[in-house]
Order: C-alpha cells, then structure tokens, then sequence
C-alpha cells in the first residue's frame, strides 16, 4: 500500500491544558517528571489565548482527505483545567470547524473529579472518555495512588458507573505492570464483568538510566536512544521494578486473547487485537505503535509548546511553540519528518528479517534501547514479548482475516471455534461423566466445572454431584 505523502497524512496532537499536573502520584508514571522542563511557579493552565491557537491551527492544519478532526485532551490529569475549559474548546471547535467536517473530543481521566455535571457535560458534547482503570482493586492499588498514598480504585469505580449511568461513550485503559502482567484473566475478566467493552493495554516500561536502581529512589532515563543500548539477556535490571517484563507482556496478551477468541469477538474491542487484524487483513493499523512510521501524533503543553510525540516531551524533542510557528509548519517541519521515518529505518537486522515484522513493526521507539544478538542497535525491550504473541495469534488472524475479506464478520470464526469445542465436549461425554476437577473436554484449558459443566445438562460427575 503506498503512503500518502507527508503532510496529506493524518494529523493528531494531544494537548495537555494543565500541563503534568496531577491529583495521583501512580508509581509507574512517565509525565509527571515533566515538571522540569520548566520554571518554579509555573502556571499550568492552558491560557484561552493558547486554546484558541491550538484549536484553530489545528483545524487548519488537518489535510483535505480528513473529514472527522479529533481533538484529544490529556494530562496530568486534564480535569483538573475545570468544566468551563472544556465548555470553551467545545465553543471555539464549533466557530473554527469547515464545512463539512465532524469534530470528535477524547478526554483520558483518572476519573476521581467525573461528578454528574461532568458527566451530563461529556455525554451532551459527545465526548470518548478513556477511563484510567488496571483491573481489580488489589491489583489497581497497587500502583495507582493519590498524593496521600491512598487507593483510588473506590473513586474510579464510581466515576465509571457514573459514565454507565449518563451513557457516555468510553473506553478503559489499563497499564500492565509487573503485578497486573501476571493475572490476565482476572483483568480481563473484571472489565468485562462490569461492562467495559473497549479495552487499550498499556505495557509500562520505565527505563533506568544505565541500569542503575538509586538509594531512594530510581533514577529514570528519558526516551531510548543509541547511548549505550543493552541486549536482551540483562532486561530485568535495565527497567524499573513496575515494568512489565518482555515475555510476560506476551503471555498476558495471549492470555487475554484466547478468553476472547473463544466468547467475547465482537462483543469486547481489545485494540491490540483490532490493530492486529488489521495488518493481516493489509489495510494498516491506526495506533502509532503498530504503524511502519510515526511522527503524526504529537503533544501540545499547556504554553503552546509543541512535542514530537507524548513519550518524547524533552528538550531535544521541542519542535517550537505554536505562538511563533503554526502547527501545520511544526508538524511538516523537516526534524519532524525525519522523527517519523526513523521509525522504520532504525530497525535492527533481526527486526527486518522478522516473520511478524507486518504487525509489530518495531513498536514504539521510545522502548528501542536493546541489541539484538549481532549487535545492532534499536531492538525493542518488549520484542519478545510481541513475537510471542503475534506467532500465537498468527492461525486465528489469518481465518479472521479470510472471513472479513469473504464479507463475513470476524466473530464467524468464534462461533466455528464453539461449535468444535461444543462437539468435543459431547463426544467425550458420551464415553462416560467426568469429574468437577477433570481438565474440560472442549480444549480450554480450564477445569470442567469451570467451564463446560453447567451446559451438559443431566450429565453427574464421578462422585454422583455437580
């Protein structure tokens, strides 16, 4: 598939308009650093002077072929900015929106200030709110406290019954660190118990800076970079202790998406499989992530400072402000371009010869500070983890896609995977009952109580019970 030239690409920028600010101190977060990069006494509100510039400019700056512009709003936690902020962006994205064009608002929250004026708010405007929500209460504690170290899963769970009530379109997403990358089922599990049918996966991955844990406190490095990159024999000891290892971010996908390939296709929306299918239907995933080039999402601070991407917020990484330069010249700057390309020219011999390269891609660069076994420079921390789960999933995308491509959904394969296992079952219960402790005979994995017990009906166990 060809690419369409630079500029005539999708166009995204996310703007933080209470800058790094935050009311939880989650041990696992990469922004709140942020605050360095400027003065004492800085004020994070986003100016209206700031959001009419971004808002504008960034209306201008989408190419023709865009008929939806979604404007994106993150922090910090980006409530924090006030219901009025957002009525304002809400109000000036009407006066600058073209004829013919849709706007579409995203707000990414913790949830904890998501009161019933907030909700009522996002529903009318028709607002996506990805929710901030790691699973269960003792694993979403864990790592993800207020600034009195206190537990905020109560305060989320309420914000999302809250969104539930008001019908307000959203999604969860959840950061998978070394406790929750353990218990994919029970994450898994939890959101699709409580409604959730969207759901984004987030892989922590904290590099310390040569490896080294200080007395105190980690010293944490900024993006990957050539400086000293390490093979994927020592990873443990280069990443902070929150981050998800390599192979277990791979077998909690996979533990995810066999639950789901087996009852929940076109049910729940996980968008690391939907990107994945997408590359092996060969129409291109969406997320940067997966994508052969980036550096078409950017971030806007709450002082019009524009950023190469959200995990590049640095100084070498600060194309301009949009004060003096328009989003659009920012975003097709020269330094931009080449950020984005970087993507796919930087990858390591392993990479390139790489059977599943179609849907990784390399992954995101901020986590290339690997090499791979010749040396080279560039290989992805999470890499195994990746091959693991796309070769996994490789026999089950491949009869997804071939359904799609026929003009069937792709939930046809879910029903014909029932179906066998439905077969299975019955003809092994047709040679005598089983026990509640018996592996189930429809290939699951599972304990048959767990599992296919309840629906053979008449059928007892060895010892006479259900």
């Amino acid at each position: 598939m060809d690419k369409p030239p630079w500029a005539q690409r999708g166009l995204h920028v996310i703007a933080k308009p209470i800058g790094p600010v935050c009311n939880l101190r989650c041990s696992y977060c990469f922004y709140l650093e942020k605050e360095s990069l400027y003065p004492a006494g800085e004020p994070w509100r986003m100016s209206d002077q700031t959001l009419e510039a971004y808002v504008r400019q960034y209306v201008e700056a989408q190419p023709e072929i865009v008929e939806e512009i979604s404007f994106a709003f993150q922090g910090g936690e980006p409530t924090l900015a006030g219901l009025d902020f957002f009525r304002r962006a809400v109000e000036l994205q009407k006066q600058y929106l073209p004829a013919g064009k849709r706007i579409r608002n995203c707000l990414q929250t913790n949830g904890l200030l998501l009161d019933d004026r907030w909700c009522e708010f996002l529903q009318a405007s028709g607002f996506l709110v990805g929710l901030s929500l790691d699973g269960p209460e003792d694993l979403h504690n864990a790592c993800r406290r207020d600034r009195n170290g206190r537990g905020t899963f109560a305060g989320v769970m309420q914000a999302l019954a809250r969104l539930q009530a008001h019908g307000v379109e959203f999604n969860v997403l959840a950061c998978i660190n070394r406790r929750t990358g353990d218990h994919p089922l029970r994450v898994y599990r939890f959101f699709r118990d409580h409604g959730v049918e969207f759901v984004q996966f987030i892989p922590v991955v904290r590099r310390l800076r040569h490896g080294v844990d200080q007395a105190g406190g980690q010293e944490i490095a900024g993006p990957a970079s050539a400086e000293r990159p390490a093979t994927p024999e020592r990873v443990e000891s280069l990443v902070s202790p929150e981050s998800v290892l390599p192979g277990q971010f791979g077998r909690f996908l996979i533990g995810v998406f066999d639950e789901w390939l087996h009852r929940d296709v076109g049910k729940v929306f996980v968008s690391d499989f939907d990107q994945a299918l997408a590359s092996w239907i060969g129409v291109g995933p969406s997320l940067c992530v997966y994508q052969e080039e980036c550096g078409r999402a950017m971030a806007l601070e709450h002082n019009g400072d524009l950023y190469a991407c959200d995990h590049f917020v640095d100084a070498p990484h600060r194309l301009g402000n949009i004060h003096q330069t328009p989003i659009a010249g920012l975003a097709n700057s020269p330094r931009q371009v080449d950020f984005g390309r970087k993507k796919s020219e930087a990858l390591p011999g392993l990479c390139r010869g790489c059977a599943v390269r179609f849907a990784c891609r390399g992954a995101c660069p901020k986590d290339r500070f690997l090499k791979d076994p010749d040396g080279e420079p560039g290989l992805n921390y999470l890499c195994a983890g990746f091959k693991e789960f796309f070769t996994h999933m490789d026999p089950w995308m491949d009869s997804m896609a071939a359904a799609v491509r026929a003009g069937h959904p792709a939930a046809a394969v879910m029903r014909a995977l029932q179906a066998e296992r439905r077969a299975a079952r019955d003809a092994s219960l047709a040679q005598g009952p089983l026990g509640r402790n018996d592996p189930c005979p429809c290939g699951s994995g599972r304990k048959f109580k767990n599992c296919c017990m309840r629906g053979a009906s008449g059928e007892l166990d060895r010892t006479g019970s259900w």
